[in-house]
């Protein structure tokens, strides 16, 4: 994982974890991960996560910004998929350690994806599809997702 998406996915889980109500401050919690940034990257690395400031009764925090949820959600779980496989009945995806669980609920819960259900590990998720006929166009659509075109 590059710099970059190890960044943006800490910022993510200090997002979602914390109420963090300036960007000094989020700079600070990134600190004491190791990670030292400028707050001209975090700036960037917050508008393309889709990550804005809300007002709240206590001030101010980030959060997701509910119109850019989707694709950010989308975004990061491209990033934590590593490997697509298939045969004649099912699809297996490697995933980063321990993200398979939260890349599995996202495929769970697209619509139309022929997806019925899956099993997921630490780092390995096997999707079963909705007929086998489909196969091939459950795997170009998770490799769409890896891309960034879906």
């Amino acid at each position: 994982m590059s710099s970059k998406q190890s960044r943006q996915f800490k910022i993510k889980e200090i997002i979602s974890a914390k109420t963090v109500p300036s960007q000094e401050e989020l700079c600070e919690l990134l600190a004491t991960e190791g990670i030292d940034t400028t707050q001209a990257t975090l700036s960037r690395d917050l508008q393309e996560m889709g990550i804005v400031r809300l007002p709240t009764e206590k001030g101010f925090k980030y959060a997701f910004s509910t119109t850019d949820l989707s694709k950010t959600l989308r975004k990061i779980v491209g990033l934590e998929i590593q490997l697509i496989l298939q045969n004649e009945v099912c699809i297996v995806i490697k995933t980063l350690p321990g993200r398979a669980q939260g890349v599995a609920v996202y495929f769970d819960q697209m619509e139309d994806s022929h997806i019925i259900g899956s099993v997921a590990g630490d780092d390995t998720i096997m999707l079963i599809p909705d007929t086998t006929q489909n196969i091939a166009l459950i795997a170009d659509n998770i490799r769409k997702v890896m891309s960034g075109e879906l």
